[in-house]
This record gives structure tokens, C-alpha cells and sequence, in this order.
């Protein structure tokens, strides 16, 4: 195979010649009249189409050529026959014409004796001269990190990395379908933020000149979704992005989607009803299907009812009935024997939630909601009136991540005050005292929610990772 830059340098030569010619490498408007799978939809011979598309292969055969062409929905063949055009077009098809570059075509549909559908080219324009060719090794190509660098290479030639963000499209229009047609209002709330809130996540950090103030990206919108609530709305969702300048993995990405929901006068239990609700119609209208395929060969089944368990009752089922009735040492000690890692002076809740995330959460495949957290694992919600310890929560988990978790919001402001002053003391965090005004002027019970959309398609499309979902993932630099 030539070196790259021999094949590049060939086809600025071919770009240069062209525009000698007077010939635009580069095309303009060109009116198509239908997509590639639409004209595979209705065959009819001899019907006029006008196409265009990235040329993905070319067969030379003298006095014709046949050729591939792509676009967004799919492959179409093309014949090239010297007979049915003028001479300077077949000539500049025949020796201008290279894979990768961008041509429209119009022509009549016929069946060649193989019986692929193609269209016998009566006229073509180059649109996009493409001066890298595409790799011939793409096809069996196994590094994952190139796919993701080179995403725009991934998607013209990965079939399957084409469906996949096709697919999650559809599934996000659903989700807006869906909670629309339950009286939910979409908005918007800011993304940079005097203080990052909502969550117990480290913040990205900027500077805004003009203000001379600094800034961060939210790493949750929750709290001005909330003033929302206080200022009247009481049906509200947001499908946002959020950064977390935190580490990159399997399931984390620093820069990710996320919906949030906020019913007034609902509670979790609301949620729970909501989300099952939400993801059965994903499931039905964009899948046809409640059993979804994991990219190990597993199923993940969402028929309803789903599981619902105390996250008390977990933990006893599955790592002893004992555990809660040892002590925060000896719980401390399991943990460690386990090789489950914690900081040496973490709170007891949170060794038992190491435990919880490490070896629990991955095993539960099918939807289960796991209700009734520590409340110091959650700031913001309700304590459960029979049980203050807890705090009325769920934390939906599917295809062993979690996907949603959900309270009933804590709308006492004296109460969330004190339990934001516990959470940030020794931490140097400011309390975000606008948000706590907002509370004191009376927000009405509430059942909140947030879902995580890049996790939904992992599951929905059998990815492996939240890169297979994400178009232009965070990647180290190349050095």
C-alpha cells in the first residue's frame, strides 16, 4: 500500500487539475430527491432518482464503472457507462473520481442480472474531493481508541456505530414524547454556576472576565430546577449535560447527559411509577421489545412488575444477615477482606455503600429499585418518618449500573440547611444561599428524579461502554 502521503499528494494534483478546469472540487447545492433507502423502498424500473452519497467503492471496467455509493440511511450500487454520458463526464468519473469522495447522481433504476438494485448514471457532480483516503484495514480494524478519536471514520464505515447513535436519538425523542404527553414542561437551567450544587462531585472551574467572578460547570441542574418549583412550575423536566471533573471509565464520562424530572405534590414513589412507565414506552415504541440484548449475550428483562428491595434487605441477602448487627470496625475489617477500598476515616454508611457498588450493583441485570438509603448518602431527600436513619429514596438499578435515582424532596429549609452545613463542614464549600432563600419562601412537596440518558443507551443498545454511546468521548491527548 502507498504511504498516506503519496495518495494524498495524487489527489491534490487531481483537486488542482479540476480547478484548472474550471471544475469546482468542491461542489454546492444539489437537490436529491429521496434518500438511498427510500429508492430501495420503491424499485420501480426505470423510475428517475437523484441521489448523493460518499463513493465506498469503484470496479473499473473499461467502458464502465460500477461504484457504491452511501449516504445517512444506507448503500446503493451505480453504473457508469460510457454510452449514456458525455465524453468529459465519463473521463472526469473515470480519472477524478477516488473512494471517499462525496458525488451527486441522477439516473434511472434498474436490476443488473444479479439482482442488486442500481442506478445507470445519466449525470453526477462531484460535491467533496477527499484528499486522506478512507483506511482499507477499517473493516477488521481493532483498535477501539482510533474508532473513538477518528469517530467521524467510525460512522462512515461501522455500520453498527451508525445505529447505535441512531438509535439513541430516538430513544431521547421518546423520552421528551413520553414525559410531554404526561404535562411535563421542558426547560432549561443555567450550565455555569456561582456554585457547583445538586451533587457530591467535583467541579470543572472557570472565570468569567466580564463579571470578575469564577464559575462551574454544574455538575447537576437540581437546585435551579427546584427554585422552579418554588416559583410555581410544577411539572418539569430537563435533559442536560453535566461535567464532573472526575475519572474516566467504563461508566463515567467527565462530560455527560442526564434528565432530570420534578413532579409537585408527588413523593419517590411517584417516581418509581414514572420511570417504569418511561422506560417500558422506550422500550415498546423505539425496540418493539421489553428484552433487551447485552453485548456479553445476556438479557436484561424489563417486563413489569420490577424488583423492589430496601437497600438494608440487599445488603443482609447478599452479604450476611449479620452485617448491620457487627460493628463499624469489624464492617470496616469484612470490607477490606473483601478488597473493597475506602478511605480509613469514610463514615460506616459509606464502607457499606463501597460494598453495595462494587459487588451488588453490578449483578442486578433485570430493573430493580433499591430503596430506602443511609440519609447521609443523600442531602437532599426526605428522612423516612418511621425510620429517620433512612431516607425515602430509590436508586434504580438495570444492567448493573445504576440508571435513576429518585427521592422525595427534603422541602424543609431549617432541615436542609443544617444537613448542607454537615455535609460541607471542614470541606471550605460555600452553601448556596440563594437556593436555601428560594426554600424559605416555600416549596411544595415533590418527588425528583434524575436518569442517566448516556447510561439508558448502553442498555438499550447492548454497548459495552459509555463510549460506545457518547459520539466524542473525552480521550488523553495523543503525545
Amino acid at each position: 500500500m502507498e504511504p498516506i502521503h503519496e495518495l494524498m499528494k495524487a489527489r491534490l494534483e487531481k483537486r488542482q487539475k479540476l480547478l484548472d478546469q474550471g471544475i469546482d472540487p468542491y461542489g454546492g447545492r444539489f437537490e436529491v430527491s429521496e434518500s438511498v433507502t427510500a429508492a430501495r423502498a420503491n424499485p420501480s424500473p426505470e423510475r428517475d432518482v437523484r441521489l448523493a452519497g460518499r463513493v465506498l467503492s469503484h470496479r473499473d471496467m473499461g467502458k464502465s464503472l460500477f461504484a457504491d455509493l452511501k449516504d445517512s440511511t444506507g448503500k446503493i450500487q451505480i453504473y457508469v457507462q460510457k454510452s449514456a454520458l458525455s465524453e468529459e463526464q465519463f473521463a472526469l468519473f473515470k480519472h477524478f473520481v477516488d473512494l471517499g469522495d462525496i458525488i451527486g447522481v441522477s439516473g434511472k433504476l434498474f436490476t443488473t442480472h444479479a439482482g442488486e438494485l442500481t442506478v445507470r448514471v445519466e449525470s453526477f457532480t462531484l460535491l467533496s474531493k477527499a484528499l486522506r483516503p478512507l483506511p482499507k484495514e477499517w473493516y477488521g480494524i481493532k483498535d477501539v481508541e482510533t474508532r473513538l478519536r477518528q469517530r467521524y471514520l467510525d460512522l462512515i464505515l461501522n455500520d453498527r456505530a451508525r445505529e447505535v447513535f441512531l438509535l439513541r436519538s430516538r430513544v431521547v425523542a421518546e423520552i421528551r414524547k413520553f414525559l410531554d404527553g404526561h404535562g411535563f414542561v421542558e426547560v432549561e437551567t443555567p450550565m455555569m454556576q456561582p456554585i457547583a450544587g445538586g451533587a457530591a462531585a467535583k467541579p470543572f472551574k472557570t472565570y468569567h472576565e466580564a463579571l470578575g467572578i469564577d464559575l462551574f460547570l454544574r455538575v447537576a441542574p437540581e437546585l435551579y430546577l427546584k427554585r422552579l418549583l418554588v416559583g410555581g412550575f410544577e411539572k418539569i423536566y430537563e435533559i442536560n449535560r453535566s461535567f464532573r471533573n472526575e475519572g474516566i471509565s467504563r461508566k463515567h464520562n467527565p462530560e455527560f447527559t442526564m434528565l432530570e424530572v420534578y413532579q409537585a405534590y408527588g413523593d419517590y414513589e411517584t417516581m418509581m411509577e414514572l420511570v417504569q412507565g418511561l422506560v417500558i414506552s422506550v422500550a415498546e415504541n423505539v425496540f418493539d421489545s421489553l428484552v433487551m440484548k447485552r453485548y456479553d449475550g445476556q438479557e436484561v428483562d424489563l417486563t413489569p412488575p420490577w424488583r423492589r428491595i430496601t437497600y438494608r434487605e440487599l445488603i443482609e441477602e447478599r452479604i450476611g444477615e449479620d452485617w448491620f448487627r457487627i460493628s463499624a470496625e469489624d464492617r470496616k475489617m469484612r470490607a477490606a477482606q473483601m478488597g473493597i477500598e475506602f478511605s480509613p476515616d469514610a463514615p460506616d454508611y459509606e464502607v457499606t455503600n463501597a460494598i453495595f457498588e462494587k459487588t451488588i450493583e453490578p449483578t442486578l441485570i433485570n430493573p430493580t429499585f433499591v430503596t430506602h438509603l443511609p440519609a447521609g448518602l443523600v442531602v437532599l431527600a426526605k428522612p423516612n418518618k418511621e425510620d429517620p436513619s433512612v431516607v425515602d429514596v430509590f436508586e434504580l438499578i438495570i444492567n448493573g449500573q445504576e440508571i435513576a435515582p429518585a427521592y422525595s424532596e427534603l422541602n424543609d429549609p431549617v432541615a436542609q440547611r443544617e444537613r448542607l452545613l454537615h455535609q460541607t463542614a471542614g470541606h471550605g464549600e460555600k452553601l448556596d444561599e440563594d437556593f436555601l432563600t428560594a426554600l424559605e419562601h416555600g416549596m411544595p412537596p415533590a418527588g425528583g428524579m434524575g436518569m442517566g440518558i448516556d447510561r439508558l443507551a448502553i442498555m438499550f443498545t447492548g454497548s459495552e461502554s459509555i463510549r460506545d454511546v457518547i459520539l466524542f468521548p473525552q480521550l488523553r491527548p495523543q503525545t
